[in-house]
């Protein structure tokens, strides 16, 4: 009897390292199918901009059917395994012997194991090669939708290059005035800085003034020149902001 249930136990993990093995195999075929599929979609882009060939829509059809094939036979692999691997825990549990039992445990863990990474790889490899399909597909729609307005009249092309060129007219004004606008806030702020400290100047001086009346005119002269200063300078900011701003708009 103990021959007889250790036989069944060899023959399941033979079934379970011929399984992974084949498994193994597959999904590196999978892969490569999924790099080339990558690649060939990159050069066909590249040929569909000089041509208007149908052979790549035709190699992508077979690609995507070897593709279901390979991702179905894995499929049915993986499924077996997992048979095989419950088979396996259902034989572990039946075991009499302690110490015998827990080597079988060991093994049944480390084929569980490997089943779950192959299941792992499988799920990611046929994601990437569906977002790969999805983005190409995508790709190939915005490539028809341009040939198709290339080939459209002459006048909606003229009208579309004057917007386009309108557009980037007014995102460079945009910019220019925001700059502008920069220059003018710095300058405010900076302006204000100057009149606080110019405020306390003027307050220690009226203070000087009380205290020494002969100072008072010489004091007058210097705030009619500050004020005639300021004039000038504000001036000079409004018309450099008025032209920078015509020049912005032309």
């Amino acid at each position: 009897m103990a021959a007889g249930t250790s036989n069944y136990w060899e023959d399941l993990r033979k079934q379970a390292r011929q399984l992974e093995n084949e498994l193994d195999l597959k999904l590196v075929s999978f892969s490569k199918l999924c790099t080339g599929y990558s690649h060939s979609s990159a050069r066909d882009g590249r040929r569909d901009r000089h041509s208007s060939d149908t052979t790549p829509l035709l190699n992508g059809s077979s690609q995507d059917r070897m593709f279901e094939t390979m991702a179905i036979e894995i499929e049915q692999l993986l499924a077996r395994l997992t048979g095989v691997n419950d088979k396996m825990a259902e034989y572990t549990s039946s075991a009499g012997v302690p110490s015998l039992n827990a080597a079988l445990m060991h093994t049944l863990q480390r084929h569980r194991d490997i089943l779950q990474d192959y299941t792992h790889e499988f799920h990611k490899t046929k994601a990437n090669f569906v977002a790969i399909r999805e983005r190409e597909n995508l790709m190939g729609s915005v490539r028809k939708d341009i040939e198709s307005y290339k080939s459209g009249s002459g006048v909606n092309n003229r009208r579309t290059e004057l917007f386009l060129k309108e557009h980037d007219h007014l995102r460079n004004s945009d910019r220019l005035i925001e700059e502008t606008i920069s220059i003018a806030m710095a300058t405010k702020e900076n302006m204000t800085s100057q009149r606080g400290m110019l405020k306390s100047i003027q307050s220690k001086m009226n203070t000087l003034a009380n205290r020494f009346p002969a100072v008072n005119s010489l004091i007058q002269r210097i705030n009619l020149r500050k004020r005639r200063d300021s004039l000038i300078l504000g001036g000079v900011i409004g018309v450099c902001t008025i032209l920078l701003l015509l020049y912005a708009f032309h």
